[in-house]
């Protein structure tokens, strides 16, 4: 049996063990309290609950966030509820604790420490709680299992309190016993309630707990003897012993008065005659009979006895103690047994029931009859009164003859700190002045009072005084939400004043209070009320003649005139200022002291759960009441989920509609990681309104120290489904005849015109029964899911109904599509054999039909680390969890899709396929009777999957009885790639169709195979694909737009237009890509056709930027060589234009006039109808051609289908010609050893005029040569490989013998970098150039970082060009000496001037990956950035902060950032996991090799910190990280890409 060491400890356990919902009251949600660290321990151990027999709900609730309101929701729901915290929270909490005494709800009470104030405990004693006192360890134990015990027998609730300090000594004790949990709680009486039906918050709802007089339970403890007497507790009348004397002999003789408790017995009943059952309010009387019988139980079952007051001490004693505070270091002293003598006669008096206070009764029959004189010690710091709440209640129940016993004289005591070494003298100090007094003459009440009085001293204070503290708590904003202080302090500068900012002094006002936006308000009035104020001492000033000079008064009237104008009082103030200084008057230098008032601020206030709670909304009333020209700004913590959508309490959106019912405010609802534009309309927008204004700001996150991709994730889930609409709402609008409201949620703008339609008709039901609004409401989505599934299961069947033969129920899980074409199939083949199959998605098949089936197929591939794919994932864990589903009658047969050698490591076999694996398990231990064995299929077999496959299908139509069918019909051959462009009409297919189909974000499969050659892919929002799933939604398509941009240049006027399409049509962002263009993602199907309008206006296109073909052409930027950059660029156009394709496709689909059907073709010269180059099916993969100038090879040369290396006249400096290398390229699929990175083979030299026919050529030789049958074996490098170098080579040159080019010799030339050069160069004209640093080629706009909003501020002024790099950098190009100043000021203020970055950052590169990319297996561009940080330090350790180390990452094998080539890279293999290659070239020129397989961040952080460590030991002077990494032999050199799976440092296992 375990053991429990502090009182935290064990009343957590209780408080988990008892309860449903927990509430662990925190300082902050990523701060543990003493309570929270024990409920996380707990579940993670998976340990459940005595009440439900699951795991209750822990709900973490911030310490200032009026915590107490979020037991509402639970309990009204009919949970039992505890809450653990700190006694800080109770005296705000005081409204709540008057209604919620009323249900049975136990708060756990923490009193500070190391000096506890017991004044937080009295101060709310009249609040209707029952309040129960713990001392020691044991007894923290049992009473928090009374508490709960009591809560649920009375209906009422209770408070446990204690003082943690109290038991620091005590040694740990052992759990608590099941038996004793079992008798308390489970043989409870639930108290009855009535109340109204309909529960609210903040009116009274006449909730009363209540209690039937008969059939109360017995007195007799569980498993009592039958022979003992069996006794029932009264309900009505408080019991007294039989002889009026309570027996107190077990105490005195108990050896520790920490251990000690009173030991009478239980009270007999008075009760003799059955009457009619009556139902009335739960009384004090009800309370101390629950209280006692539980007690009684547990003396029973312990031996440890508990009673409502307590004594400890001589049974004969004159005086004693009643401590209302920290008894610890007084029974210390009275048990030690050097005790002196007079002191040992001293008895200790306590009260564990401390509410209700039961009276003189109870009192009396506690404590010895012999006992004159108490001193009352009261442990509290803020008294406001002149006798104590406990001297009083003593008073009230010690009447003189009172139980036939004389008065009781009470001293009163203010008890301090008192530590061991005081403690003994403050004892001695007690007693002396308990001292009886001389007998008196005649003794009456009168008399006996006032000698007591007159001998003994009142209100003496025992121990060190303690000053009462300002705050127990002290707020910190959470560093999460300097997102919109930043926007605000960017915005309006040094105008920004936040009046409830935390760093603000005020003196004696706690850091709480002043951080409450009430209080700001209240300070925000007084500060207008004084500049109102000012300006009537300015607008006297300018009418006086106290100046010395004239020039005042003309500036002081204007400013007066204009001083509630922002603009125009600010643009006058410095000239105000200047006038006032220079005038040296009296008058002037007072004006002068208070010249903060000439600025006219931007005032707001924060409401933050965090930092700044609004309790109650009050701060967000006043405001709204005042119609004060104030500003505020609420941020909302809350995560998107569930139980936030539906806990109504809390939802700050709901205060929009509540401002905007008021009509005279403006109201947005802002997210600043979904749209950062709108963030800063609608904070410009409230400023100037003039009256209230209410921002509702959104930024969700679970602990403070969540990350920002976390936050930007839940995010994007709220705005996606609607639960966190963006709009702003103006109603100064309707006097400018334009609408007041306005919706930012471009995603549901439709989505929610159809809910606020379904609305109007749900009205109505709901005001009828307002208790269905929530569900109707708020589960619409979950609803709509189950009918989804219901109607197209039921469709089937329907179907099927006249058919004859088995059925056939075949249910897969697919991400890839390979697992959804296999049950199709399945499905058709066993149509044929004239089975009634049906086909579903796991997820949307309905569970619960499952075990009326009579043959089932499960076919499922393999997902991240042996996960099911997404559509199978909900369907798993209701299967995984059903106890219940009876399959005893189901046949069912399983087929699973993966790859044996994916995960490499030994332990990671067991993810092999795992989804099918696992299911076949689960649904055989549910009953399922197998049709046949389960099938494996396995990539790495010969036929891939289809190995397996073939195997199992025909055992599966034997067990069927439907194998030997004749007649079977041909089945047609799957549709290929090949196949789809032959049909499309040169690349049309049904794309207008599917634009204008509305039913549908998405276009069909075959267009969007179709539109990668118009330069645009679909894809969907991968964070939201879980969640609108749930809500029964389609995917959140959207699509990527890629430019094609020949060389990377660009005019200031194009990037401006980039920028516009970025915001009218994208997700707000620019992605500079390693291709050296412009790409917008999240651009939905409405608005597709709208951008690629607006890219052509730019004189843009984006024809060929994906697809089978020639994509964009890349070169080098070189800005230090603009002459000779001009002439290489120029052949890069020359290159790109040549290899367009000629169909007129792309313009009538996307640039046609939809009114007049006329083209408005601007930019591409696409004129025929026809493939001269490619034919009607184009090439068989990809085609990519860079250009390098050395000695830079920036875009990667080695790594494109063909390369050009521009040589340079050693006589002119002009462009002479290329070296041609052909058959790189960087795609893999992992595991796959047929798949590999190569890089380019060396052709040869040609001229420079010739280049763009030469490239021609070897694409010829691609097209009629490449593999058109397996696409991962299409690329050019596989051609060469088959074909051979030099057989590829002469083919080449067979095609341009005719034009009279031949491959000469190569030429010399030197690479020596890949990377990109930041900060300003000069070029050979004098021309300025600026590189900036655009991590990731990501340009957005942040709170941190306004880089996109700089450059296009830029790009206004700018008059050279932009250059897009191959690294995602971007160089402002053929900058002025003249323009150069104005550049650089506007570089500084939007902090683009910042290229101290550490190497290996500067040096980094990432792919897009998640979100959007469909092929991403983990994390890229949001990652990358996060893991850098975590090594910089290691880094600057290590003395490599400045050293260049080429690291990229990928989130998948694809290579778009041409990882293969990198010295350090990082390639997804699942979400978190990462394979490792090492070795790569500097420059470009080797390629790397697997280090390590499927690793996670910290796996990543120890290898690369232990590599830097020795490499920075070990290298030779200039020597490269990937060099070194070979000749250390940390890894070995991959010398082609055909030996890139050899010699691995990490070989890959072959046991299961």
């Amino acid at each position: 049996m375990g053991s429990v060491a502090s009182p935290a400890e064990a009343v957590a356990r209780i408080a988990y063990l008892a309860s449903d919902v927990v509430l662990s009251v925190q300082p902050s949600l990523s701060t543990d309290s003493e309570f929270s660290y024990h409920f996380s321990r707990f579940i993670a151990n998976g340990s459940k609950n005595f009440v439900s027999k699951s795991l209750p709900e822990i709900v973490p609730v911030r310490q200032n966030a009026d915590p107490l309101l979020s037991a509402y929701t639970p309990l009204q729901a009919g949970k039992l509820v505890s809450v653990t915290a700190p006694s800080s929270i109770l005296l705000n909490s005081v409204p709540h604790l008057y209604k919620l005494a009323q249900y049975p709800v136990v708060l756990h009470v923490s009193l500070a420490t190391p000096q506890p104030d017991f004044s937080e405990i009295s101060s709310i004693r009249q609040c209707g709680f029952t309040f129960l006192q713990s001392e020691t360890l044991q007894e923290a134990q049992d009473i928090a299992l009374t508490a709960h015990a009591l809560a649920v027998r009375s209906g009422k609730g209770v408070i446990h309190f204690y003082d943690p300090s109290n038991s620091v000594q005590d040694n740990p004790i052992a759990v608590e016993s099941r038996e004793l949990v079992e008798a308390l709680l489970d043989t409870g009486v639930k108290a009855s309630h009535t109340g109204e039906t309909e529960q609210t918050l903040y009116a009274s709802n006449g909730r009363t707990a209540t209690v039937t007089d008969l059939g109360l339970p017995e007195v007799a403890p569980p498993q009592a003897s039958e022979a003992a007497p069996r006794e029932v507790l009264s309900p009505v009348a408080i019991p007294a012993s039989s002889n009026g004397q309570t027996d107190i002999s077990s105490a005195a003789s108990s050896s520790s008065r920490r251990q000690s408790s009173s030991g009478s017995t239980a009270p007999s009943s008075l009760a003799t005659t059955v009457e009619t059952p009556v139902s009335r309010a739960v009384s004090a009387t009800d309370i101390f009979s629950y209280a006692s019988e539980i007690w009684a139980a547990i003396s029973h079952l312990t031996g440890r006895s508990y009673s409502a007051i307590e004594y400890s001490g001589p049974p004969d004693a004159e005086a004693a103690l009643y401590i209302f505070g920290s008894t610890g270091v007084f029974v210390d002293v009275l048990d030690a047994d050097d005790v002196p003598a007079d002191l040992s006669s001293l008895g200790i008096i306590t009260a564990r029931l401390y509410r209700p206070w039961l009276g003189s009764a109870v009192l009396l029959d506690s404590i010895p009859k012999t006992i004159k004189k108490i001193a009352v010690l009261e442990q509290i710091r803020r008294k406001t009164t002149k006798w104590g709440p406990s001297f009083l209640d003593l008073l009230s129940s010690l009447n003189p003859g009172t139980g036939g016993q004389s008065a009781i004289s009470l001293v009163q005591y203010r008890l301090g700190q008192i530590d061991a070494s005081t403690a003994l003298q403050a004892l001695r100090g007690i007693f002396q002045n308990l001292a009886p007094p001389v007998t008196p003459r005649k003794h009456s009440r009168r008399r006996g009072y006032s000698q007591a009085a007159a001998i003994s001293i009142q209100n003496l204070s025992i121990g060190h005084e303690v000053e009462p503290t300002v705050d127990s708590f002290t707020p910190e904003q959470p560093e999460v939400e300097n997102a919109y202080l930043k926007i605000l302090d960017q915005l309006f500068s040094t105008r920004l004043y936040i009046a409830n900012l935390l760093d603000k002094k005020n003196a004696g006002v706690s850091s709480t209070i002043a951080a409450s936006p009430e209080y700001g308000f209240g300070s925000l009035l007084a500060r207008t009320e004084r500049r109102q104020e000012f300006v009537k001492e300015v607008e006297g000033a300018a009418r006086s003649n106290q100046f010395i000079t004239e020039s005042p008064k003309q500036w002081l009237s204007r400013w007066a005139l204009n001083a509630n104008d922002s603009a125009k009082a600010n643009e006058i103030a410095p000239e105000v200022v200047a006038r006032l200084s220079t005038d040296g008057s009296r008058l002037a230098g007072s004006l002068l002291d208070k010249k903060s008032f000439f600025f006219k601020e931007s005032q707001w206030l924060i409401g933050s759960d965090a930092w700044a709670y609004d309790l109650g909304n009050s701060g967000v009333h006043h405001v709204l009441a005042s119609g004060a020209n104030v500003n505020m700004l609420i941020i909302d913590s809350e995560p998107y989920s569930e139980r936030a959508a539906a806990d109504a309490m809390r939802r700050k959106k709901d205060i929009g509609l509540y401002a905007m019912n008021f009509g005279n405010a403006y109201v947005a609802s802002v997210a600043v990681y979904s749209s950062y534009t709108q963030v800063l309309q609608a904070m410009i927008e409230a400023e100037r309104f003039n009256g209230p204004s209410v921002v509702l700001a959104y930024l969700p996150y679970n602990k403070e120290s969540d990350s920002p991709l976390t936050v930007l994730q839940e995010t994007k889930k709220a705005v996606d489904m609607g639960y966190w609409p963006l709009y702003r709402w103006d109603p100064s609008n309707e006097d400018k005849g334009e609408p007041s409201f306005s919706l930012d949620s471009e995603r549901i703008k439709r989505e929610l015109e159809e809910f606020l339609r379904r609305d109007n008709q749900l009205t109505q039901v709901m005001n009828r029964h307002p208790e269905f609004a929530a569900n109707l409401s708020e589960s619409y989505g979950s609803e709509v899911r189950k009918l989804q599934k219901r109607k197209a299961k039921d469709a089937y069947e329907q179907m099927l109904e006249g058919l004859y033969g088995a059925p056939l129920t075949i249910l897969f899980a697919s991400d890839n599509g390979n697992a959804e074409g296999l049950a199709k199939r399945l499905g058709n083949r066993g149509k044929a054999r004239g089975l009634k199959t049906m086909v579903f998605a796991m997820d949307d098949y309905p569970l619960e039909d499952l075990p009326n089936e009579e043959n089932v197929v499960f076919i499922s591939s393999t997902a991240g680390q042996g996960e099911f794919p997404q559509n199978g994932r909900a369907f798993w864990e209701g299967i995984k969890d059903a106890a219940d589903l009876d399959l005893s009658n189901v046949h069912y047969s399983v087929f699973a899709l993966g790859d044996s050698h994916y995960w490499p490591r030994k332990e990671d076999k067991i993810f092999y396929n795992k989804p099918g694996k696992d299911l076949d398990t689960r649904v055989q231990f549910l009953g399922g009777k197998l049709l046949t064995a389960i099938g494996l299929g396995d990539d790495q077999d010969p036929d891939g999957f289809q190995t397996g496959y073939q195997e199992w299908e025909p055992r599966l139509w034997q067990a069927l009885n439907v194998a030997n069918v004749e007649g079977l019909p041909e089945e047609p051959p799957p549709l290929t790639n090949e196949d789809i462009k032959a049909a499309s009409n040169y690349l049309r297919g049904t794309i207008v169709e599917g634009l204008l189909d509305t039913s549908t974000g998405a276009i069909s499969a075959s267009d969007q195979q179709l539109t990668k050659f118009h330069g645009t892919y679909q894809q969907d929002d991968r964070d939201l694909r879980d969640e609108r799933k749930a809500q029964g939604l389609e995917p959140a398509y959207s699509f990527m737009i890629r430019c094609r941009l020949p060389g990377g240049v660009a005019t200031p006027s194009q990037w401006v237009q980039m920028d516009a399409i970025a915001s009218a049509h994208g997700n707000e962002t620019i992605k500079l890509t390693t291709r050296q263009t412009f790409q917008f993602h999240g651009v939905i199907k409405s608005k597709l056709k709208p951008a690629m309008r607006a890219i052509n206006k730019a004189l843009m296109t984006t024809i060929a930027a994906c697809g089978d073909i020639n994509r964009n052409v890349m070169c080098s930027s070189s800005p230090t060589l603009s002459e000779y950059h001009q002439e290489v660029h120029a052949v890069s156009k020359r290159i790109s234009d040549h290899l367009l394709p000629s169909t007129t496709a792309y313009h009538e689909i996307w640039l046609k006039d939809d009114t007049t059907g006329e083209k408005t073709q601007v930019a591409g010269d696409a004129v025929q109808d026809f493939e001269p180059l490619y034919g009607p099916t184009y090439l068989p993969r990809k085609f990519k051609i860079t250009i390098a100038i050395p000695p830079h090879n920036d875009t990667d040369v080695y790594a494109h289908d063909v390369g050009l290396i521009a040589i340079r006249s050693k006589d002119n400096g002009h462009l002479e010609g290329f070296n041609i290398t052909a058959g790189g390229g960087m795609g893999v699929t992992h595991n796959n050893k047929k798949t590999y990175p190569r890089l380019g083979y060396m052709m040869g030299y040609v001229p420079a005029d010739v280049a763009h026919l030469v490239c021609e050529k070897i694409m010829l030789v691609q097209r009629d040569n490449g593999d058109r049958k397996n696409r991962k074996h299409a690329r050019l490098k596989y051609t060469m490989d088959d074909m051979g170098n030099e057989v590829f080579k002469s083919k080449v040159e067979e095609l341009l013998k005719p034009l009279g080019i031949a491959f000469d010799t190569p030429r010399p030339y030197k690479f020596e970098s890949n990377i990109d050069t930041f900060g300003w160069l000069r070029d050979e004209k004098g021309m300025n150039h600026f590189t900036f640093f655009i991590e990731n080629g990501r340009v957005e706009d942040t709170a941190d970082f306004p880089m996109r909003t700089g450059l296009r501020e830029i790009a206004k002024i700018h008059k050279g060009e932009f250059r897009l790099t191959g690294n995602q950098h971007l160089i402002l190009s053929n900058v002025t000496d003249e323009a150069k100043p104005a550049i650089v000021e506007l570089m500084k203020k939007y902090k683009l001037d910042n290229t101290q970055f550490s190497g290996m950052r500067l040096s980094s590169s990432a792919c897009v990956a998640f979100p959007t990319c469909g092929l991403a297996m983990a994390e890229s561009e949001r990652y990358l950035p996060v893991l850098i940080s975590k090594l910089e330090a290691c880094l600057e350790e290590n003395g490599l902060s400045q050293d260049s180390i080429v690291m990229r990452m990928t989130g998948c094998p694809n290579g778009c950032a041409r990882p293969w080539v990198a010295e350090a890279a990082f390639v997804g293999k699942a979400y978190g996991a990462y394979n490792m290659y090492l070795g790569g070239g500097y420059h470009g020129q080797r390629l790397n090799k697997l280090y390590r397989s499927s690793i996670k961040e910290d796996e990543i952080l120890e290898i690369m910190r232990g590599l830097l460590g020795r490499y920075a030991k070990e290298r030779n002077p200039g020597e490269r990280f990937g060099d070194w990494t070979i000749r250390a032999g940390v890894i070995n050199e991959t010398t082609e890409g055909k030996n890139f799976h050899e010699n691995t440092a990490e070989e890959e296992s072959d046991a299961e």
